[in-house]
């Protein structure tokens, strides 16, 4: 027989089986399709050398008036703002105490020291900088107390412990000489409380961290002991924040870059301003700040306490004032549907918020009524406070059970791995999913968790241009699209150490061979498989893309099996390389299937610099009888 060409179907295809998917891709990773070819993506490296504290869970980029280019990162822990080399941190302030307020102890030969602190409403992971501290009289000199801590342990309401160290971050031992209390001029300056880095989704007995409470204790759930999550936006050049569930903060950028966040009620003039909110989001055009789930009114005060259905909204140009009177355009909407908003997300003319059971669209009206509420759709919802995206083709969403596009009416997106990623999701961690966008390669996709894992740990991609579907393994926490700077940049974890990641720059992960990078065809066969055939010879289309010049090597694996319910077995792996001109094999089998993958064997090593792209395989296959 002549030489059979086999050009696959772009993107991958898993809603049958292998044998019913023939002429489709159905496995891959690290593979994205463009111009309905396979290649390899893009690269990471470093963004920047330094590193920052806690999971990274939102990232917000702007220009500033001066033309400073300015990145915030909001993390399980921290919020801070980088400029060039540097994190900084700017994280609100929960309290400060009265000088005398906090005293210390030590015990000769640990290096763990007692904080005392009535009420000092802190949880485990929390920081804490104290000041007027004097030596403990021995090692734990005064130099070491006034400083920035992370909290071991809370012991009680009104005490928990820190791990003494010195200047340079090394641990302190106390000795006996060290029997003092730190003074009466002790000030203790709170960061607000740490979240959790997974979700909790109940309330009751034994719910909540570990060691957040007696053994068994019930909890309710709130900001402080539950995944943390932030919104961002700008308020000109100045930030609105929000940790989810928690404060609502303002960091004014004529303050600098060492001036911590405040919480929006102690800006001057503010008036009636929400404590508390689930979302913040700026409407651009019309320039009104918008709080989702904001604390609601009573007698002229907020009441603290989160209404989740409650859209609170600001005077048109003034974050400050939030009082509705006929002479402003500040008020309040409720959404009706549902029992609480899960996110928004603003687009052209309009500001879409989702609840647990429905889509609204908030538009802009103007006086007296400010804005219009309307219900888009009653049956659809989000999976996550981060799980919508706005791209030039309209908002795309993940819904629990499915994917959606809005661009003016709402209309779901064929998927042809739908039941790879929602019969695998880890449904009590969903809160972590998130959209992201790469507007280079008119993707759009989602970070989720497995449906054994309570981190996120895959990917699934959608070229909404080209309309195709990707899928694949790699551990983000939050994305930005290209903008201010010309790649995109998302936040990982390397050896424990967090980092922000340069993506779609070279070939490589972060200066290494870039691993278990793969796609597979669906299964292919001669007449339906009624004979047997035999396989002589593979001449893969590959084009190397890469900065690893002639060396650049791509593992080319047949596979077969004689009938649908069998296992495929590998009947060879081979290396190709730009030189190579074709594969001699022998293998046998109604049905064959064709892999390709990076080199990863131990012993030739994985190579840098590889990139590909794959086009038309053809394969020399001759019939072979029905025995």
């Amino acid at each position: 027989m002549p030489l059979q060409k086999f050009v696959f179907n772009p993107g991958i295809n898993k809603e049958g089986t292998s044998y019913s998917e023939e002429g489709k891709w159905f496995d891959g990773n690290l593979v994205r399709f463009r111009k309905g070819l396979p290649e390899k993506v893009g690269g990471w490296t470093k963004y920047i050398s330094a590193s920052y504290t806690g999971t990274g869970r939102k990232l917000h980029e702007w220009v500033a008036l001066d033309g400073s280019k300015y990145l915030s990162l909001g993390t399980r822990y921290k919020f801070y703002i980088q400029e060039g080399a540097a994190y900084n941190d700017v994280t609100p302030l929960r309290v400060t105490t009265s000088a005398g307020d906090v005293t210390f102890s030590a015990t000769n030969g640990s290096s763990t020291v007692t904080v005392t602190d009535s009420s000092h409403g802190a949880v485990q992971g929390d920081f804490v900088t104290f000041s007027g501290a004097a030596s403990l009289g021995g090692t734990v000199i005064a130099a070491a107390l006034n400083q920035e801590y992370q909290i071991d342990l809370v012991t009680s309401t009104n005490a928990y412990t820190i791990t003494a160290k010195d200047t340079s971050g090394d641990t302190v031992t106390a000795n006996a000489s060290d029997s003092g209390n730190g003074g009466g001029s002790v000030v203790g300056a709170y960061q607000i409380n740490c979240g959790l880095d997974v979700y909790v989704g109940s309330t009751g007995w034994s719910s909540g961290s570990w060691g957040a409470g007696g053994f068994g204790s019930s909890t309710g759930l709130t900001d402080t002991n539950q995944l943390r999550l932030w919104s961002i936006d700008n308020f000109g050049e100045d930030l609105v924040i929000n940790p989810r569930g928690g404060g609502i903060y303002y960091w004014d950028k004529t303050n600098g870059l060492t001036t911590r966040t405040v919480a929006l009620t102690a800006l001057s003039g503010a008036n009636q301003a929400p404590t508390v909110g689930l979302q913040v989001i700026i409407s651009d055009v019309d320039r009104h700040a918008l709080v989702l789930g904001a604390d609601p009114l009573s007698g002229g005060s907020r009441t603290g306490s989160i209404d989740p259905m409650l859209i609170a909204f600001s005077d048109q140009e003034d974050i400050t004032e939030w009082e509705s009177l006929a002479t402003n355009t500040a008020g309040s909407l409720r959404c009706s549907a549902g029992s609480e908003i899960i996110g928004g997300l603003r687009a052209r003319q309009e500001t879409l918020i989702w609840t647990d059971v429905a889509l609204y669209s908030l538009q802009y009206i103007g006086p007296p009524f400010t804005f219009g509420l309307n219900l888009v759709n009653e049956g659809v919802s989000l999976i996550s406070p981060n799980g919508a995206i706005n791209t030039p083709n309209g908002i795309f969403w993940m819904d629990k059970k499915g994917f959606y596009n809005y661009s003016g009416r709402i209309e779901p997106v064929p998927c042809s791995v739908h039941a790879y990623v929602f019969d695998d999701i880890n449904e009590e961690q969903t809160f972590q999913f998130f959209a992201f966008l790469n507007k280079q390669f008119n993707e759009i996709g989602w970070f989720y968790c497995s449906g054994s894992s309570t981190s996120i740990d895959r990917y699934v991609t959608y070229n909404y241009i080209e309309q195709s579907w990707s899928i694949g393994q790699l551990a983000r926490t939050a994305w930005l699209d290209e903008g201010v700077e010309s790649s995109p940049r998302a936040t990982g974890i390397s050896d424990s150490v967090n980092y922000i990641y340069r993506h779609e720059t070279g070939n490589d992960a972060d200066g290494s061979p870039m691993t278990n990078v793969y796609i597979e065809s669906a299964d292919f066969d001669i007449g339906d498989g009624e004979q047997f055939q035999f396989i002589r010879k593979v001449i893969p289309d590959v084009k190397f893309t890469g900065g690893g010049g002639s060396d650049q090597t791509l593992n080319v694996v047949l596979k077969s099996r004689n009938y649908p319910g069998d296992s495929l077995s590998t009947d060879q792996t081979s290396s190709f390389t730009s030189s190579t001109t074709k594969i001699d094999t022998r293998a046998r089998a109604r049905q064959a299937s064709i892999r390709f993958e990076s080199d990863d064997d131990a012993e030739s090593g994985a190579q840098l610099g590889v990139g590909f792209v794959l086009g038309a395989t053809r394969l020399d296959l001759q019939p072979n009888g029905k025995r």
